[in-house]
């Protein structure tokens, strides 16, 4: 068996592991719901379960090291977590000498959003660019920026925490204590409360029929927007109108080749592009409205990916990257072309 890395994504509520060879293939993998209450102890020892559970499965397995994704905020230099809102009694745990000692291997943490935006980068959607900001829209927003080849991390690695940029001056209040955070207003979880003020139990709506006559989701909304319902098609537009006045912020901060959005919600993303591309065509800058926005390739695997590249691509990220590919240049170039006329089209 090739050289391979064990690789986690921790978070808040699930641990997801697995085996990933060089490539960006994933050979197995594992998961659980994450302890997200019971302390840093009890998680740390989840993650040695599963990576027994992974390494008895493939027994012959030549480990090169492991790759840990975790919430921020988090030192990876140190390899410190710091302090997760979304894990109870985490407070500078250093993770990297723990799993370290425990498994005699090299052992490297990066947040888990940066983490994504690398497997995108390496094996996904930005395969190819030289800068790329990624943006995960889900129960929040996160976000990770490669520039010329290099994650972006800033001060201790707390570069990048795209959703807590202020989008504007009102709606809820966030839960980092701050209002008008894009995540607040942008998320999946804002799009599925805006729905559930919107209608009422037993309206018969369809998307009050698609809940069950619970609260409803982001992922209701859109299954609703693709039947035609005409409460979701505002609710989408509605979504993509604040989606776009983000992406717009992140094109003129970073000025990417390519921004690749990911999260649950970017299983709309046809839904939504067109609006979101309006938006950025009336606010952005002239020079940076070519820049092409498109939907991530890896679904949740691409923490994981990104993980395990931490171990099987170190070193500087541009340099194995471009080895990686010059033998798909032409291949890249072309889909990289596509996908500029495609966010136009």
């Amino acid at each position: 068996m090739t050289k391979v890395a064990l690789a986690f994504d921790l978070g808040g509520t699930e641990l997801r592991g697995a085996l990933v060879e060089s490539g960006g293939h994933v050979i197995a993998h594992v998961s659980a719901p994450t302890m997200a209450i019971a302390g840093s102890e009890a998680v740390i020892g989840q993650i040695i379960a599963l990576a027994g559970d992974l390494l008895t499965q493939h027994p012959q397995a030549k480990v090169a090291g492991i790759g840990v994704g975790a919430p921020g905020p988090l030192d990876p230099k140190a390899g410190i977590v710091i302090a997760p809102p979304t894990l109870a009694g985490w407070h500078d745990v250093p993770l990297i000498d723990i799993l370290g000692k425990h498994f005699g291997l090299p052992v490297r943490l990066e947040n888990d959003a940066n983490a994504a935006a690398l497997g995108e980068w390496r094996f996904g959607a930005g395969r190819g660019t030289g800068s790329m900001v990624f943006v995960t829209v889900s129960t929040g927003i996160g976000g990770g920026v490669v520039a010329e080849g290099h994650v972006y991390h800033g001060r201790r690695g707390l570069a990048a925490e795209i959703g807590h940029m202020t989008i504007t001056g009102e709606g809820d209040r966030c839960f980092c204590g701050a209002v008008g955070c894009f995540e607040a207003v942008a998320s999946g979880t804002a799009l599925g409360r805006r729905a559930t003020a919107l209608t009422a139990p037993g309206d018969g709506s369809l998307l009050r029929r698609l809940s069950a006559d619970g609260d409803i989701s982001a992922r209701h909304v859109v299954d609703a927007a693709r039947a035609g319902d005409g409460r979701a098609r505002t609710l989408i537009e509605a979504e993509a109108n604040w989606l776009g006045i983000g992406f717009t912020n992140l094109l003129h901060l970073y000025s990417p080749d390519l921004i690749v959005m990911g999260g649950g919600l970017a299983n709309g993303f046809d839904l939504l592009a067109p609006s979101i591309r309006a938006v950025v065509e009336q606010r952005a800058m002239p020079a940076y409205r070519d820049v092409p926005i498109v939907p991530a390739q890896l679904g949740n695997q691409a923490g994981l990916i990104g993980a395990a590249s931490l171990i099987l691509w170190e070193g500087e990220p541009g340099a194995p990257l471009a080895m990686a590919q010059d033998d798909e240049n032409n291949n890249d170039t072309t889909k990289r072309a596509g996908a500029r006329e495609a966010s136009h089209g």
